[in-house]
């Protein structure tokens, strides 16, 4: 019987950086929009604004602002969660193969460990992306990932690596959940059935993983925008504050629609960074394959 391939845990995470280097002015752009207050009887910052207003401001190089962050979370917070959804998955396929319920349950349970370790890079991600738009004494002024962790810790101590942790949680159980477990759904959905118009078959090729993932990533923004919001705005915050007071505060100036704020930007940034990252993991499983053939 052919030995079973095995991949290196760290795989998921470095896919997840190479897609984040791609997509990291969108994921700015979401920041923003989702942590800059409404006022009353103003138009809402639309996507294109946003962008508009940063480059006129501060040059097309602060769109990649926070990259250090965003590079150090994909790092800790994606190679956590992908590399424990795939040792779940292999534990769970001894015994042929596993069903769906238990996918997503090991999905949701590797997303909640990757939203613990990548809580720290999330803080910094959030703050070094909003920065600019605050006023200039209440900037943090993070030169890059590493300076402000030591900053963070040494100005807030360790509890502050772990603000708005319980709603980073919350989204990275609902984001491994709809995204990853998704992708794996909708693949091996589409691998096994014909398209009836057109009678289609898909083949494992980078044609499945774009759709797959494009239909993933469109799933994975509509679950995860709520608490992707309060999650936004628990980190940029400074004071002491929790999740219920951001929720009631928000619901009573901005309505329930702040809920799904900044739905277009996450949209449009976690669609293709979810096929970039799907697409990279598969290239990469591809070339591991390649170098190191399962005996």
């Amino acid at each position: 019987m052919p030995k079973k391939q095995t991949y290196p845990f760290w795989l998921g995470g470095v896919a997840g950086s190479m897609a984040a280097s791609c997509t990291h002015p969108l994921d700015l752009t979401k920041v923003r929009m989702q942590t800059v207050p409404s006022l009353p009887g103003a138009n809402r910052p639309s996507t294109y604004s946003v962008i508009r207003t940063t480059v006129a401001d501060h040059g097309v190089r602060s769109l990649y602002t926070g990259l250090t962050a965003s590079l150090l979370r994909q790092m800790t917070y994606s190679l956590v969660r992908l590399g424990s959804y795939e040792g779940m998955k292999d534990r769970l396929s001894k015994d042929g193969s596993p069903s769906s319920g238990k996918l997503l349950v090991a999905a949701m349970l590797a997303g909640g460990m990757g939203g613990v370790a990548g809580n720290p890079a999330d803080v910094l991600l959030v703050r070094m992306t909003s920065d600019s738009i605050r006023p200039p004494e209440k900037r943090y002024n993070y030169s890059n990932a590493l300076t402000g962790l030591v900053t963070l810790v040494r100005s807030e101590g360790v509890k502050g690596l772990f603000r708005g942790v319980g709603t980073n949680i919350v989204r990275a159980v609902l984001m491994n959940g709809s995204q990853v477990w998704s992708y794996d759904l909708f693949k091996s959905t589409l691998l096994r059935n014909r398209i009836p118009i057109v009678d289609f078959q898909f083949k494992d090729n980078l044609a499945l993983h774009m759709v797959a993932s494009t239909v993933a990533g469109t799933v994975a923004t509509t679950v995860c925008s709520p608490a992707d919001v309060l999650r936004s705005r628990l980190m940029s915050a400074s004071g002491k504050t929790n999740p219920l007071e951001v929720l009631k505060k928000s619901l009573r100036e901005e309505g329930p629609r702040f809920l799904f704020k900044g739905w277009t930007p996450a949209f449009i940034r976690l669609g293709p960074n979810t096929i970039f990252m799907f697409v990279f993991l598969e290239q990469l499983k591809k070339g591991w394959r390649t170098v190191f053939p399962a005996e």
